[in-house]
This record gives structure tokens, sequence and C-alpha cells, in this order.
């Protein structure tokens, strides 16, 4: 079985007048990627990676992907990733 990483990410995001998150953008390293579409989003765990809160399906570059907002203090954002990258 591959093993999977936790990779904190940085994200562009919009704060909807309802409280609604809107992720617009992520950066993993020096690579932007726009998010095309967001399928969808709920209350959801990282099964591969570990953590868990709000876990958006989203689509960058014809893909699709899992980006989770752990929304503890600090809160922090994260994609599951089969390649360890380091934080910078």
């Amino acid at each position: 079985m591959e093993e999977t990483y936790k990779v904190y990410v940085e994200v562009g995001v919009i704060f909807e007048r309802d409280g609604r998150i809107v992720p617009k953008w992520l950066k993993m390293g020096d690579v932007r990627y726009d998010i095309e579409r967001i399928l969808d989003c709920r209350r959801a765990a990282s099964m591969k990676a570990g953590g868990c809160g709000l876990r958006y399906t989203i689509r960058c570059r014809g893909q699709n992907a899992y980006l989770f907002f752990e929304d503890t203090e600090p809160g922090a954002w994260f994609v599951e990733s089969r390649q360890a990258v380091p934080a910078g």
C-alpha cells in the first residue's frame, strides 16, 4: 500500500455573506492551481493522511482532488499527496 502524506497548502478564499468559505485557488510549493469547480463540501476525515474538517471535492486542471480545511485553531488547509512536500 502506497503511503499518503498530508501536505499543507496556501489557499485563496472568498467568505460569502451566509458564512460559507469558498476556496478559489491553492498553492503547493511554487505552483498555483486555480480551482475550476467545487463538486462537494462536507464534514469528513482524511482516511489516507489523517485529520478532519471540511472536505472540499475540487477540480483543478481537469483532475478531481480533496482539499481539507482543518477547522481547529488556528485552522489550516491540506491536500492528500503520494509525495512528501517540504514545508516552506
